[in-house]
């Protein structure tokens, strides 16, 4: 680091150092002015004089003012602008002592609002020039008069123009650091969102294949011994599910994978073009299940495919697990103007899965999944016995996040 930019940081870390430091180079300036005579004998444009006595104190004081600048700019400008106009008045030879008021005025307007400066500024300017034409010693049209009011109209002008460059300078380093905010914050929501859809994925593929598994399981154990044949069929159902569950986290847990991680998964995404084989795998644990479609070979969005499928899967394990023996179950898909309606009915006891028991986060999964695709999840026990969950969802997704195909959001 320069020497340069040292003593820069230090001042700008002692302000009223740098005051002090520019009130005396004013005061070395006034009072080398005061020496100076602008008409000078035989013509001469300058010469040199004796200057008054009241003048250098008055230089002494409006020096000394500039002093506290930064900490009452109103009152330093009232201050340098009295001792301003008394040396404009009464002070003969004339001593520049307006130099202290321009520098004040140049401070009241860096630090204000545009509407004082310019009250302030034609104030200041109106009087001195004023009395400086009107009260004093050199005629009104004298140069030093027009002078007076020439310097104080640039150090308002000045003043002004330095506060618009440090507020649009803050502006746009507000800009910046909300944008850097904004960034930050997407990206936090972003990673909530993913965190979510995977732990979704991974609540439907293991709750709906550990509860085949465990039904199938069960079977295989009450026949084993007087049915090996039906035992051996269940165990292959449990191996099956097995699988399939494993391949489904497989690909689920695929996508968090790096760059340079082995290739992950390509197999696409469950949808309902998978309804069949996923229905066949309750009919297989016993579950009496009956679908009816009417979508009209309608192809859905990644998302809303892949969001069907979940509901329907959840649904049936739900019915599986918590409806009871001997219990029927209806699903029906249904293209009902923009929008796909999944239904799924079961004629079982119709109580709500209770989380504390551990059910019941399949359900909140399911309407996390409908409502991120701005669809909507109604579930509750129906009239006569049994449970409903109705699940309508846009063809046309409006996601704020858009994720790889056969993801969703």
């Amino acid at each position: 680091m320069s020497t340069i930019e040292q003593a820069r940081r230090h001042l700008r870390a002692h302000p009223l150092a740098l005051d002090a430091a520019l009130a005396a180079g004013v005061l070395a300036c006034m009072v080398a002015g005061s020496f100076v005579d602008p008409h000078g004998e035989r013509d001469v444009s300058w010469g040199f004089r004796t200057p008054d006595p009241l003048g250098l104190v008055l230089i002494a004081l409006g020096a000394a003012a500039l002093v506290f600048r930064r900490r009452a700019p109103l009152t330093v400008l009232a201050l340098t602008g009295t001792v301003s106009l008394v040396a404009a008045v009464a002070s003969d030879p004339r001593a520049p002592v307006a130099m202290s008021a321009v520098i004040a005025l140049y401070t009241v307007a860096a630090s204000t609002d545009r509407p004082t400066t310019w009250r302030v500024g034609l104030l200041t300017m109106t009087v001195l020039t004023g009395a400086s034409m009107l009260a004093g010693p050199l005629p009104w049209y004298a140069q030093e008069n027009l002078a007076i009011f020439a310097w104080t109209g640039i150090g308002a002008t000045a003043g002004d123009a330095v506060r618009s460059r440090r507020a649009f300078i803050h502006a746009i380093r507000e800009r910046a650091e909300r944008a850097e905010r904004t960034r930050e914050e997407e990206a936090r929501r972003r990673v909530a969102e993913e965190r979510l859809r995977i732990a979704r994925d991974l609540h439907d593929v293991v709750a709906h294949h550990i509860a085949l598994v465990n039904v199938q399981a069960g079977v295989a154990a009450h026949v084993m011994d007087k049915r090996p044949d039906q035992a051996k069929e269940a165990l292959g159902h449990v191996r099956e599910a097995s699988r399939s569950a494993l391949n489904e986290l497989r690909a689920t847990v695929g996508l968090l994978r790096q760059s340079g991680d082995p290739e992950a998964p390509t197999e696409p995404a469950p949808g309902l073009a998978r309804l069949d084989e996923l229905v066949g795998t309750f009919r297989s644990a016993g579950l009496h299940v009956e679908v009816a479609r009417a979508d009209q070979g309608t192809t859905l969005p990644a998302a809303v495919d892949l969001a069907a499928y979940r509901v329907i899967q959840e649904a049936l394990t739900n019915v599986q697990k918590h409806a009871g023996a001997e219990v029927k179950a209806e699903v029906s898909v249904v293209r009902v103007g923009p929008n796909v309606e999944i239904t799924v009915l079961d004629n079982g006891a119709g109580e709500e899965p209770d989380p504390e028991t551990g059910g019941g986060h399949g359900l909140l999964g399911m309407r996390e999944r409908v409502t991120a695709l701005r669809g909507t999840l109604t579930t509750g026990p129906r009239y006569g016995g049994g449970f409903r969950v109705h699940a309508i969802l846009p063809i046309k997704t409006r996601t704020a996040v858009t994720g790889k195909p056969g993801e969703s959001v």
